[in-house]
């Protein structure tokens, strides 16, 4: 275990190396269950960056929440929480990610739904490879925006082809639910990544990025897309599309679930700086594919 350290981004408790069984059931032959993805679908992911398909992961939200319950309850028996929520502020804004292997039902969702084969299909990939997951909670009376930012800038990975598939775990109106800035995945820009607790850039001596525009100084100038979800409801958006949310207050929960996803030609990209995760320390060089015995494969085309 390893125990305290890590930074205001990261908390280190546990290791976040999955187990080789975990591995084994999402690789597993047979369980690649699909959903139909149309050409239309397709190409809106490649031209909007962002897609919702209604109910997608219906029958997934009670299993997923449950998971997701554990993790709110013993945080520190999981790897990576985080509380973006800071003294004084009213309700919780709670993170965590790259524990899959270990909450049954995440592992379960990930062997066993159409989540693979959906960000594969879309990304139009030869196969989906599991990068890791994430799960968010907003309390009631949270009043606390989720910064403007990009996924990838955060990431030890580049490639072309990414997807991650959001899937909501309570009903959601679309004054607090994630918002998208369609298109962005094309600028061809990478923007700092941002803490969640305050805002702010961080990295900011990586050349290859710049900062996130000021969005809500100007949103007329920006197609901006969010959806009234119904808990089941799935976004799939590539880690280069800005998001973000609004600072409303809640009147209820707003859970989700998240699986990152990488296709052809995506690889190990050693960034200068705290990534998060801060998966560093795996005897990668820049260029590398990510080992399978760690990042399984979850679907092939």
């Amino acid at each position: 275990m390893q125990q305290g350290g890590g930074s205001q981004f990261n908390e280190w408790t546990v290791d976040w190396r999955p187990e080789q069984a975990a591995v084994a059931a999402v690789c597993e032959p047979g369980n690649r269950n699909d959903i139909p993805v149309g050409p239309e679908l397709v190409n809106e992911y490649k031209e909007r960056g962002v897609v919702r398909v209604p109910g997608a992961a219906e029958e997934w939200v009670g299993p997923l929440r449950a998971g997701l319950e554990r993790i709110l309850k013993t945080p520190n028996a999981y790897a990576f929480p985080c509380e973006s929520t800071v003294a004084g502020e009213p309700g919780r804004f709670f993170d965590c990610y790259c524990n899959w292997h270990r909450v049954p039902e995440f592992l379960d969702f990930l062997s066993n739904s159409p989540a693979a084969s959906l960000a594969g299909r879309l990304m139009g990939s030869n196969s989906a490879q599991l990068f890791h997951e994430h799960v968010f909670a907003k309390e009631p009376g949270t009043a606390k925006a989720t910064p403007w930012h990009q996924d990838m800038p955060y990431y030890c990975v580049d490639g072309p082809l990414t997807a991650s598939v959001y899937v909501a775990l309570d009903d959601t109106p679309p004054d607090v639910a994630v918002q998208f800035v369609t298109g962005s995945h094309r600028w061809e820009k990478l923007f700092y990544p941002r803490v969640f607790a305050g805002g702010e850039d961080f990295n900011t001596d990586d050349a290859s990025m710049e900062p996130v525009p000021d969005i809500e100084a100007d949103r007329g100038s920006f197609e901006i897309v969010s959806w009234p979800l119904k808990a089941g409801d799935v976004l799939v958006f590539d880690y280069r599309t800005l998001h973000g949310t609004t600072a409303g207050k809640l009147k209820q929960r707003r859970r989700a679930f998240s699986a990152r996803f990488l296709g052809d030609g995506a690889h190990y990209l050693q960034r200068p700086g705290e990534l998060s995760p801060p998966l560093t320390d795996i005897g990668l060089s820049t260029g590398d594919d990510l080992p399978e015995k760690w990042f399984p494969v979850a679907w092939t085309r």
